[in-house]
Protein backbone atom coordinates (compact mmCIF):
# COMPACT_ATOMS: atom_id res chain seq x y z
CA UNK A 1 0.00 0.00 0.00
CA UNK A 2 1.29 3.57 -1.29
CA UNK A 3 1.67 6.30 1.67
CA UNK A 4 -1.87 7.83 0.95
CA UNK A 5 -3.06 4.74 1.48
CA UNK A 6 -2.37 4.65 4.87
CA UNK A 7 -2.83 8.53 5.45
CA UNK A 8 -6.91 7.61 4.09
CA UNK A 9 -7.39 4.48 6.33
CA UNK A 10 -5.71 6.62 9.25
CA UNK A 11 -8.62 9.30 8.42
CA UNK A 12 -11.36 6.95 7.89
CA UNK A 13 -10.20 5.22 11.26
CA UNK A 14 -10.32 8.24 12.92
CA UNK A 15 -13.89 9.34 11.75
CA UNK A 16 -15.19 6.16 13.00
CA UNK A 17 -13.92 6.45 16.96
CA UNK A 18 -14.64 10.15 17.18
CA UNK A 19 -18.13 8.86 15.23
CA UNK A 20 -18.42 6.04 18.45
CA UNK A 21 -17.58 8.24 20.79
CA UNK A 22 -20.71 9.77 20.26
CA UNK A 23 -22.35 6.47 21.78
CA UNK A 24 -20.71 7.18 25.08
CA UNK A 25 -22.22 10.26 25.67
CA UNK A 26 -25.00 10.16 28.89
CA UNK A 27 -28.62 10.36 27.33
CA UNK A 28 -29.03 13.66 30.06
CA UNK A 29 -26.07 15.42 27.92
CA UNK A 30 -28.31 14.72 24.82
CA UNK A 31 -31.79 15.77 26.18
CA UNK A 32 -30.78 18.68 27.55
CA UNK A 33 -32.24 21.76 25.87
CA UNK A 34 -28.84 23.94 26.03
CA UNK A 35 -27.54 21.07 23.46
CA UNK A 36 -30.84 20.70 21.22
CA UNK A 37 -30.28 24.29 20.27
CA UNK A 38 -26.93 24.30 20.09
CA UNK A 39 -27.36 21.58 17.00
CA UNK A 40 -29.68 23.50 15.98
CA UNK A 41 -27.93 26.50 15.47
CA UNK A 42 -24.89 25.09 14.03
CA UNK A 43 -26.75 23.11 11.64
CA UNK A 44 -28.12 26.83 9.83
CA UNK A 45 -24.65 27.77 10.41
CA UNK A 46 -23.13 24.91 8.67
CA UNK A 47 -25.57 25.63 5.92
CA UNK A 48 -24.85 29.42 5.35
CA UNK A 49 -21.20 28.99 5.21
CA UNK A 50 -21.63 26.08 2.80
CA UNK A 51 -24.07 28.42 0.54
CA UNK A 52 -21.56 31.60 0.99
CA UNK A 53 -18.71 29.55 0.42
CA UNK A 54 -20.08 28.43 -2.85
CA UNK A 55 -21.67 31.66 -4.15
CA UNK A 56 -18.52 33.62 -3.78
CA UNK A 57 -16.07 30.99 -4.95
CA UNK A 58 -14.62 29.73 -7.73
CA UNK A 59 -11.51 27.19 -6.91
CA UNK A 60 -9.19 28.97 -5.46
CA UNK A 61 -10.59 32.45 -6.34
CA UNK A 62 -13.09 35.72 -4.83
CA UNK A 63 -15.97 35.87 -7.99
CA UNK A 64 -18.41 38.00 -8.37
CA UNK A 65 -21.19 36.82 -11.12
CA UNK A 66 -24.70 35.64 -11.56
CA UNK A 67 -24.38 33.67 -8.92
CA UNK A 68 -24.80 36.36 -6.57
CA UNK A 69 -27.86 37.94 -8.37
CA UNK A 70 -29.06 34.63 -8.00
CA UNK A 71 -28.52 34.19 -4.48
CA UNK A 72 -30.13 38.20 -3.66
CA UNK A 73 -33.26 36.80 -5.92
CA UNK A 74 -33.54 33.91 -3.47
CA UNK A 75 -32.83 35.93 -0.47
CA UNK A 76 -35.88 38.12 -1.37
CA UNK A 77 -38.04 35.19 -2.24
CA UNK A 78 -37.26 34.12 1.31
CA UNK A 79 -37.72 37.39 3.06
CA UNK A 80 -41.63 37.27 1.76
CA UNK A 81 -41.82 34.14 2.78
CA UNK A 82 -42.16 32.24 -1.12
CA UNK A 83 -42.41 28.37 -0.84
CA UNK A 84 -39.21 26.92 -1.33
CA UNK A 85 -39.61 25.96 -4.96
CA UNK A 86 -40.48 29.75 -5.87
CA UNK A 87 -37.26 30.58 -4.28
CA UNK A 88 -35.11 27.81 -6.43
CA UNK A 89 -37.02 29.34 -9.43
CA UNK A 90 -36.42 32.81 -8.47
CA UNK A 91 -32.58 32.20 -8.04
CA UNK A 92 -32.87 30.22 -11.61
CA UNK A 93 -34.53 33.00 -13.56
CA UNK A 94 -32.11 35.79 -11.59
CA UNK A 95 -29.41 34.08 -12.76
CA UNK A 96 -30.43 32.98 -16.53
CA UNK A 97 -30.95 37.14 -16.60
CA UNK A 98 -28.12 38.13 -15.40
CA UNK A 99 -26.18 35.99 -17.82
CA UNK A 100 -28.55 36.59 -20.82
CA UNK A 101 -28.02 40.40 -20.32
CA UNK A 102 -24.27 40.38 -20.32
CA UNK A 103 -24.86 41.72 -16.64
CA UNK A 104 -22.75 38.81 -15.20
CA UNK A 105 -20.78 35.79 -16.53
Amino acid sequence: MSELSWWVLGACLAAYAIKLCGYFVPRKVLDSPIMTRVASTLTIALLASLVTVNAFTSGQELVLDARIGALAAAMIALFFKAPYLVVVLAGALAAILLRATGLAA
